[in-house]
């Protein structure tokens, strides 16, 4: 018996490499072949197009590896403000290493490509929706906890996720514009004061 190939493993692999670092709009199937080391043939044995490739891509990152590493940082045996922090803190430090490795700080691939294909590929568009919807619970779930235990005001638990979670994304966003994980690193802190009505430091 012939050994099992693992070229779609390695489309995937390369597709989401290649977005994260660059862009999609830029990305070709050519180049997503070489760097998989698989031919066009087999490329499109597996998928339609790119766009397909891309959801897949996204889809794997998220529901393969990604989901589970939320689920142990917003298990609900940790303290529900502790577990956005701890959240800020992992992304602080795994931008610290992204950008030791590739010299750019990257931010995250699903909301890059969402925010690049919403008016462009619809398909992509709602793989990248339909993630960050279901990583949104994960604050909402944590504020609402946070809540019953008198930590952070009554009101509207899914509002106040929303505005963390942008402001969250849009620092993110920041760092990989600037290039400058400095946007991140009092993400813990900031994220915690928000939610409790303290007063923000703002450096001078």
């Amino acid at each position: 018996m012939g050994r099992k190939s693992d070229a779609k493993e390695r489309l995937l692999e390369a597709a989401l490499d290649l977005i994260w670092k660059r862009s999609y709009g830029v990305l070709t199937i050519d180049a997503i072949c070489e760097k998989a080391g698989v031919k066009k043939g087999s490329f499109y044995y597996f998928f339609d197009s790119k766009s397909a490739l891309a959801a897949a891509a996204l889809h794997d990152s998220w529901f393969v590896d990604g989901r589970e590493k939320w689920d142990g940082i917003f298990s609900a045996s940790t303290a529900p403000l502790d577990r956005i922090a701890n959240f800020m803190k992992t992304v602080y430090d795994g931008q610290i290493e992204v950008q030791k490795e590739h010299g750019q700080v990257l931010g995250c691939p699903c909301f890059s490509v969402g925010s690049e294909t919403s008016s462009e590929d619809e398909a992509v568009s709602e793989k990248a929706r339909e993630i960050l919807g279901q990583q949104l619970r994960y604050f909402e779930s944590a504020i609402r906890d946070a809540q019953a235990e008198g930590l952070v005001a009554p009101g509207d638990a899914a509002e106040k996720a929303k505005c963390l979670f942008a402001f969250f994304e849009g620092s993110l966003a920041q760092a990989r514009i600037h290039n400058d994980v400095s946007y991140l690193k009092n993400l813990p802190e900031t994220t915690r004061a928000l939610l409790c009505g303290h007063q923000v430091a703002v450096a001078g």
